[in-house]
This record gives C-alpha cells, structure tokens and sequence, in this order.
C-alpha cells in the first residue's frame, strides 16, 4: 500500500486560500479522517490527493511516485493514482442490478466473466449483501445502498480509498453500524482509507489519525486519543469531545506552593502543573482559559466545589448535568442511572492532572495539570 505525502500544498480561490500550506505524511494501511467545521477546506483536500482538484502550488506524492507538482508542471489524472471514491449520494445506476452495479468498472477493464463473478461474490460476502445480488437500488434501503456502493468502489482493487461524508444521509443507528462495518472494512481489506467528516464522534471513531483543518490551515494530526487529551490549542480542544470542554476564564496569580494561582470562576485555587508546553512562566495577571472534561467533573457530597444544577439530560448510560459556579456555567457527565433536581446545590470535585491551560490571546495550550484548592 502507499504512503502518501502532502508538500506544502495550497489551494487559491482568486484570493482566499482553501488550503494553506498543508504538510503531512499519512502511512501505508491508515485511516486519516479529515475533520473541521463547513469550509474549512477538508473536501479540497481529499479532492487534491484524489486528483479531482489541481492545488495551486505543492507537491503530492502516492507510494513514492509524484502525482501532483507545481514546480514540475505534474498533474496525474485520478484514474492512474490508484485510488477509489465514495460519494455522499452513492451515485449507483438505477436501471442496474447490484450485481451489475459492483462488476460496471470490471467490465470497463475487460476482467473476463469468471472473474468478474469471483470478485463480486467476494465482496457481497464481504459486505454482506449476497442476497440482493439480482435487486435494484430502488428495492433497498440507505443501508444497503451504501454496502453496494462500498463494493463498487473496492471491485477494482484501489490501494487507497476515498470518502467524503458518505454516511451522512444516514439514520443514527445505521450510522453507527455503518461504522462499525467501515472499521472492519479497513482490516479486512488493508487498503488507505481518507475520510472526509464534520462529526467529531465519527472522526474519533473511526480514525487511526485526526487531520483537524481550521480555516485551511492544519491545526493538529494525531491518534484521536491524543488530540482528545492533548490538543495543541483551544480550538482543537474545543472542537473534539462531547459534550464539549468546559472553557473558563482564569486571571493568574502569583505562584505559591509549587502551583499557580488561579482566579478560576470566581474561585482561588492552584494549578498544578503535570506537563508544560510552552517554557514561557505563567505571568501573575495575565488572562488565561482554563479547560476541563466534563468526565472530570465529579458530582459528590465531599466535593470541594459547589454549584447549583441548571438542568439535567439523562439518556440512561450517563447523565449529562449542567452546573452553575457562581455565573460561571460549567457541564458535568455522571456515568449510569442518575438524575438531579433543578436548581438543587450539589457539591463536586475536579479530578486528575490533565486540565489544560490555554493562553487566552494566541489560544495555544501551555500547561496540563491539576486543580487544587
């Protein structure tokens, strides 16, 4: 399979840039989703290694093979950089049986028969849509529609495979079968898969690495664990999650006894540093924003804080419970079976060393730590 290496690529639109001087290297056998919000140049992307797209300078290369290059005037066509593209819309031919649908390309390449008949049977029984071989797109369902699509594009065999949103049309509980069988897909097949997405959930999902783009430009490319626990500035941490981090303004205080001094909420506590990003000292006045996952809100009787609840949203599994900290609103997950009154007073804690500091004028994070009173 190929690696695939992004060089400086750029996209101009007259003057605006879709992508801007985008860099990174996704390895053979991953799966990269592109995440951001609308706009963001996520599909440009996708588009740009697919060959769909001309990027205005840079360089991308497939399996150390140069597909696109500004400065060598190098442009490959789609159909001989070896890859496959889902669409959103599933773009099946209606007056075409699925078993017609999945073999249309082989017939393209004159694959003989026997073959041809092999490979489909090979993904039917992959995909699990064997018994709709003789059905029309017409007689089946999202679901099943999107399977078929799924075994067109991989009938050919492309080293690396292309989505841009294609669960999206998708009712919930499909969605997340759809994924399940996507993640197997991918182990099954072993083939790149890239894929375009605004979900967060589906990005952390599915992924082996999150591209998050804001604006065009690449804010962070990790594990979704990491950029989960440590995103690199707050939008990241903002976009990732749900429920969201709480964000809470913070103004500095001096240092004292091996923490920094925080005024957090209306509240004096410390900071206690856990990992440092940035050399730069926490300066006494400064504005900071501190973030906390809402798992690390514990709600209990001993709790250090206290807070009046604004509402609750129990779902079974877990409760999500909105705080008030004197104006300050913050959000809590309590896992299993629980609910609380509105407006009841409920004492919590914040737990583990991983909150984040961010420095409120550039965003970026420059401590993880702990809070304490």
């Amino acid at each position: 399979m190929p690696e695939i290496i992004l060089k400086d690529v750029t996209k101009m639109y007259g003057k605006t840039a879709a992508v801007d001087h985008l860099s990174m290297v996704i390895p053979d056998h991953s799966f990269i989703t592109l995440l951001g919000p609308s706009g963001c140049g996520k599909t440009t992307t996708l588009r740009m290694i697919a060959g769909l797209e001309t990027p205005t300078y840079g360089e991308i290369s497939i399996g150390g093979k140069v597909v696109f290059s500004a400065e060598k005037g190098i442009d490959i066509p789609p159909e001989k950089r070896g890859v496959g593209f889902l669409f959103q819309n599933y773009a099946l031919w209606p007056h075409m049986t699925v078993y017609q649908n999945i073999t249309f390309g082989l017939e393209n390449l004159h694959w003989p028969k026997d073959k041809m008949e092999a490979r489909a049977r090979e993904l039917m029984a992959m995909l699990r849509i064997s018994e709709y071989r003789d059905r029309y797109p017409s007689e089946l369902s999202g679901g099943q529609q999107q399977r078929v699509a799924i075994a067109r594009t991989l009938s050919t065999g492309p080293s690396t495979l292309f989505m841009d949103e294609p669960l999206s049309n998708l009712d919930a509980k499909l969605r997340m079968e759809m994924r399940a069988e996507l993640k197997r897909l991918h182990m099954e097949t072993g083939a790149t898969f890239i894929y375009v997405t605004h979900d967060q959930l589906e990005a952390m999902t599915l992924a082996t690495r999150i591209c998050l783009i804001k604006e065009g430009i690449l804010q962070q490319y990790d594990a979704p664990l990491t950029v989960y626990n440590e995103p690199v500035n707050m939008f990241t941490a903002d976009f990732i999650g749900s429920p969201s981090i709480n964000l809470v303004p913070a103004r500095a205080g001096q240092t004292v006894d091996g923490g920094d001094q925080l005024d957090f909420g209306g509240e004096p506590v410390r900071f206690v540093e856990a990992k440092r990003y940035t050399d730069a000292p926490v300066t006494d006045g400064k504005e900071y924003v501190v973030g906390i996952r809402p798992e690390n809100i514990v709600i209990r009787p001993e709790g250090r804080f206290s807070g009046k609840v604004y509402s609750t949203l129990p779902s079974g599994m877990e409760t999500v419970v909105k705080l008030h900290l004197h104006d300050q609103p913050l959000t809590s997950v309590i896992f299993g079976s629980v609910d609380f009154r509105v407006n009841e007073e409920v004492r919590f804690d914040i737990r583990t060393d991983k909150n984040l500091l961010f420095d409120k004028e550039s965003g970026a994070t420059v401590r993880m730590g702990a809070i304490k009173a």
